[in-house]
């Protein structure tokens, strides 16, 4: 079996919250860690989601490996340098901060007994290339459709009035009945 390693080392974010989005992708697919990482909120997602990626990428060009076949069978999160700081309290005193940092490893390998992919991950260019086509056409139809439209008849001044009278009539009413006084 062929494996391959990815590390990302001084992630300034704490270990405990890495590891939740370690934990969750631990033994998936990597399709399935893929879609797992880009959807879920957490702000660990996103460095976790590059390491994965970059060592799909490593697995396909350098080790001949079949990306279909990958799948995440270790991820390892261990702690790194501490930056440590300090923050100003009552009576002189001092409170230390610890700001944490993190060191993560990740093994892919390649299984002979593979799934099909529940999901399948669209590059960013693809997405943004149809996102862009599908609003150009939006945009093309609201255009056309102004240009159907026969214009309207300007409106008399009575009907304006009429308009402006309700406004007013409500405002008043509203200042009136307010829940506070002012």
């Amino acid at each position: 079996m062929k494996q391959q390693t990815a590390k990302l080392n001084n992630l300034r974010m704490a270990p405990r919250k890495t590891r939740l989005m370690a934990t969750v992708i631990k033994g998936l697919s990597v399709n399935d860690a893929q879609a797992q990482l880009s959807i879920n909120a957490k702000r660990a997602s996103e460095p976790v989601l590059k390491l994965l990626q970059s060592a799909i990428a490593n697995a396909v060009n350098n080790a001949k490996m079949d990306a279909s076949k990958l799948f995440v069978k270790e991820i390892r999160v261990d702690g790194g340098p501490m930056l440590k700081r300090w923050l100003p309290r009552a009576q002189g005193r001092a409170t230390p901060i610890q700001k944490k940092t993190s060191h993560i490893t990740i093994v892919l390998e390649e299984s002979d007994k593979t799934k099909a992919p529940r999901f399948t991950m669209v590059k960013q260019s693809e997405k943004a290339t149809k996102v862009k086509a599908e609003k150009v056409k939006k945009v093309a139809v609201k255009k056309a459709e102004k240009t159907e439209k026969v214009e309207e008849k300007p409106k008399t001044k009575t009907e304006k009035a009429e308009k402006t009278t309700k406004a007013t009539q409500e405002g008043t009413k509203r200042k009136l009945f307010q829940r506070k006084s002012i």
